[in-house]
């Protein structure tokens, strides 16, 4: 490993280029992803005019950057032509940061060609300078794996139209909140004894996200780069196994001991990943699949046409580890995730366990009451039940409690909270939480607050579970879990009444003393 010692960045990212004379705005495509949500308030401190393409706007509302003056925000998706020409229509170059990942999702290939192919059509309508597209390393060949295999189909296609397109190729990409780095600090914090596949020992080029930025933000004033392929990476070219064990000396834990078998396939190795991680199997499954490829720069293109420093792999995890310990995470892999609409309930038996209670606390002390739920504050009542659906959750290849909650206080329109997803939020009014754990129907916790009109001070919580059930195994499974709601949501409830009212009066007892 090159540790480069004391040589640092030489490119500071808060002084920009001189920006082009073309005031258009610039599209991010995937601007709710954990690269496009970072990229936009890049490119507006370079004085970029951004406009952003999202399927679900609202997942962008908390965004620092969303009321930005030089933002525009248009919903649309890319698979309908349509929107992709109304999103193109008076940009002058678009960055393509959507692709599929989920394996269980069948035609992820045939999905991210339908983009690919919608967004080369539109760029060429809107006569575009530049496609930039973020695409991963891995030579070709039989062993490519089908993920890396459909990022190189979508090269292709892109390029298929008039406008030039510049392909920065990246592997693993460090940085708080990203799956890569999920994974690895996981693995290593949980297991001292690894078995683990042959894959430990493939050399592979990691980037931290702050120098996977700077290529993109830079290929934009960057003329020569268009219709070029530009590896980018970072100064060290590592096995996995020397990155865990990195991992582990910075972390201050002793030398993982790694036993290397042949019989760990990228399937069984996707499923022990999402037994010890909190990326699920569907996920870690692509990422298992690349991981069997050498992914390392083939040349210097990346340097010679953007002079840069990138960090080290261990100053890249030290960065990473110290924004996951301050909670100073600004994107996450796990609000990238499609979010399901509204369930529509008609038409089918929907079962419904509504239960309210009173607390003598403020609407906002409430709602922040509500929104601690899950993560390592835990659930309020009955824990140790949530933590075993948890572990059956991720026995059935779901996300379980892994994935935790990206702050331990406030929550996104988007994001995951354990197995349950952020869908629907108007603060200090309502949360609504869309189940993700392995069910036999869809399942919505919802929390209302309504204020008591005579008392401000005071509040009432309506807790809303329903339950749509798939066949006659739905209907066994609410059956079988009613007898524990009491114990759960009434638990749940009296916890978060107690949670409100101890900080209600914590804020207020500095006033009454000073009255």
């Amino acid at each position: 490993m090159d540790a480069r010692q004391g040589q640092g960045p030489t490119n500071t990212l808060s002084e920009p280029p001189d920006l082009n004379t073309d005031d258009r705005p610039v599209l991010v495509t995937g601007a709710s992803g954990y690269v496009g949500g970072r990229l936009v308030p890049m490119l507006l401190e370079r004085g970029h005019a951004v406009r952003c393409l999202a399927r679900t706007p609202r997942k962008l509302e908390d965004r620092s950057w969303t009321h930005h003056p030089r933002v525009e925000i248009v919903e649309g998706d890319l698979s309908s032509l349509d929107d992709a020409r109304r999103a193109f229509e008076g940009c002058r170059a678009a960055y393509f940061l959507v692709h599929s990942m989920a394996a269980d999702r069948g035609g992820f290939s045939e999905l991210d060609r339908k983009l690919a192919e919608n967004a080369a059509q539109a760029a060429e309508a809107a006569d575009l300078q530049q496609i930039i597209y973020l695409a991963g390393l891995g030579e070709m060949g039989e062993d490519l794996s089908p993920h890396l295999r459909s990022r190189r189909e979508v090269e292709e296609v892109l390029r298929s139209g008039k406008t030039p397109v510049t392909v920065l190729r990246a592997a693993m990409i460090i940085g708080a909140g990203s799956a890569s780095f999920e994974i690895l600090r996981y693995i290593v914090e949980r297991l001292p004894v690894m078995v683990t596949p042959l894959w430990v020992r493939t050399e592979c080029q990691p980037i931290a996200v702050r120098d996977v930025l700077f290529y993109l933000a830079e290929s934009l004033v960057t003329p020569e780069t268009r219709g070029k392929t530009i590896d980018i990476g970072g100064p060290d070219v590592v096995t996995y196994r020397e990155l865990i064990n990195t991992m582990a000396e910075v972390r201050g834990l002793r030398k993982r001991l790694l036993i290397s078998v042949p019989v760990l396939t990228p399937r069984l190795s996707s499923l022990w990943l999402g037994l010890v991680t909190p990326v699920t199997a569907s996920i870690a499954r692509p990422l298992a699949e690349g991981l069997r490829n050498r992914v390392v720069c083939r040349n210097d293109d990346a340097n010679k046409l953007m002079p840069h420093n990138p960090i080290t792999v261990r100053e890249a995890i030290e960065r990473a580890l110290a924004r996951w310990q301050s909670r100073d995470i600004e994107t996450s892999w796990s609000a990238a995730g499609p979010i399901p609409g509204d369930p529509d309930w008609a038409g089918g038996t929907v079962f419904n366990d509504t239960r309210n209670i009173a607390i003598d606390a403020p609407a906002d002390e409430v709602f922040k009451a509500v929104c601690r739920i899950g993560g390592g504050h835990g659930w309020y009542a009955a824990n140790i039940l949530w933590k075993i659906r948890g572990l059956m959750d991720l026995a059935l290849g779901g996300p379980g409690l892994q994935r935790g909650r990206r702050d331990p206080e406030n929550v996104r329109f988007g994001e995951a909270l354990d197995f349950w997803r952020v869908t629907g939020l108007d603060r200090n009014r309502w949360l609504r939480l869309n189940a993700e754990m392995r069910l036999p129907g869809e399942a919505v916790l919802q929390f209302t607050i309504t204020p008591d009109k005579d008392n401000p001070g005071r509040c009432s919580l309506e807790q809303a579970a329903k339950f749509r059930p798939k066949g006659l195994l739905g209907l066994a499974y609410w059956y079988a879990v009613l007898p524990l709601h009491g114990i759960v949501f009434k638990g749940m409830l009296r916890g978060i009444r107690a949670s409100a009212e101890k900080h209600h009066a914590a804020e207020a007892k500095p006033s009454d003393t000073a009255a």
